[in-house]
């Protein structure tokens, strides 16, 4: 059985050390980064700490897509 996450900062940090890592010119999904970090079902929560990302430093963001390929909104 999976682990459902918390959003708190413990998690937040999972999330943007994980961005941090994405190399110039690639990309991941929020469901990557999920699975990546052990939270295979969390990938909506990913979302919402990248939404929040400019509170915890400058992150590349901007590499992490949604599942059909294209920058979510917002």
């Amino acid at each position: 059985m999976f682990e459902t996450a918390a959003l708190n900062d413990d998690f937040a940090y999972a999330v943007l050390s994980a961005v941090a890592e994405i190399p110039e010119g690639r990309v991941a999904t929020y469901g990557q980064l999920a699975r990546l970090i052990g939270y295979p079902k969390n990938a909506r929560l990913v979302a919402r700490v990248l939404s929040h990302a400019e509170y915890y430093g400058d992150y590349p963001c901007h590499r992490v897509v949604n599942a059909t390929g294209r920058l979510a909104p917002g």
